[in-house]
Order: C-alpha cells, then structure tokens, then sequence
C-alpha cells in the first residue's frame, strides 16, 4: 500500500512539476526556443512514463475487493463509463486532438492555443477531469488498492487545478478570469462565491 500511495504521489509531482510556468521557461533557457515544440511531446513521454508504475503495482498487487455491485445496477454503471470516456475524449478533441498529443506545436510556428469556451467548456472550465472522474468512481467491483488510487487521484485533480489555473491565469489573462468568473469548475451549474480569489491575486502579480 505505501508502494502504491507513493507511485501516485511521484506521478502527480512530476506531472504538476513539469506543467509549471517555471519548469518551462528553464527548459528554454536551456535547450533553446526551439526545443519548446517538442515539450508537449516529452510532457506526454514522462506522463506516461511516470504512471506506469502504478499499473504494474495494481497487476503485481492483487487485493480484496472493497465493494462491488451485482446486475443489473454493474451494467448500468459500465454503460455510465461508457458514456463518459465518449464524453471525455469529445472534450480532447474540442480542446484540439493535436495540441494535446503534442503534434501541432510541431508544424505551427508558435504553437499557442486558444482560450476554450464552447462546447463542453462552455459548462464546466475543466471537462477532462469532470469526466475522469465520473469515469472512476462509476467502476462497479472496487478493491482495496484500487480504492487508494482513487482517492488519490481525486485529491491530487482537486490540488492541480489549482496551479492549472494560476498557469490559464497568467497565459490569458483577463479572459480567462471573465471566464473563470462565469463557468464552473467541474460540476455544472455549482460555483462557489469567492472562488475567485486566486485570479484577482494572479492578475495582481
């Protein structure tokens, strides 16, 4: 268990670590501007990378299952599953297939993308993890291990997205803060008063 809790903490440390503004520009300084439309790819590389651990440890470590649910309720919760990955991947394809993988920034000579609000952005500011999550925690068999990955993941998406969006805040701007003020988090519809606290101080700085 401590194994797995710790392969989750070192993916969401390098993944957060090389998403940061600062991590960027030293990989600038260092390499040049023109490595620059590379690092999506590599980002991709290490998060890949860096999440396979867990899965291995989840294939090596079998447990005891934690809860599950029997027919027909398991059907309807995989149908669910089903319906959000549709739902997530048309939310990578909105925010731009290619700019995600890392392929556009190759061939376009800045390679900056545009603030998203429409379709599924138009609800909520953040449908990859809207979804991921539902995704999860419709699982309909849950063991011990599994359970563990979940909470994590859910703590660290929660923790993320807040330096996610000290990092729009300061790529857009007032745009993003317009956007930020009238567009939910994750859940649509449910915004909490004061949330924005964060844009007011980013913009300050």
């Amino acid at each position: 268990m401590f194994w797995l809790i710790l392969a989750v903490a070192f993916w969401g440390f390098f993944h957060s670590f090389n998403a940061s503004i600062g991590v960027k520009d030293f990989y600038r300084r260092l390499f040049g501007e023109s490595f620059m439309k590379y690092y999506r790819l590599f980002y991709n590389f290490i998060a890949v990378l860096t999440f396979s651990p867990i899965l291995i440890l989840l294939i090596l470590m079998p447990s005891d299952v934690v809860y599950g649910f029997p027919a027909p309720v398991s059907y309807l919760m995989v149908a669910g599953q089903v319906i959000f990955a549709t739902f997530l991947l048309t939310a990578i394809f909105q925010f731009g297939i290619l700019y995600f993988i890392g392929l556009r920034q190759l061939v376009e000579a800045d390679g900056k993308r545009e603030l998203i609000t429409g379709g599924l952005y138009r609800y909520v500011r953040h449908p990859f993890y809207t979804f991921a999550l539902l995704f999860l925690w419709l699982s309909p068999v849950v063991t011990l291990h599994l359970l563990i990955v979940y909470i994590a993941l859910s703590v660290y998406i929660h923790l993320g997205i807040i330096f996610e969006e000290r990092k729009l805040m300061r790529e857009f701007g007032a745009a993003y803060a317009e956007y930020r003020e009238n567009t939910s988090m994750l859940i649509p519809g449910l915004k909490f008063p004061g949330n924005n606290w964060v844009s007011r101080f980013v913009l300050k700085q």
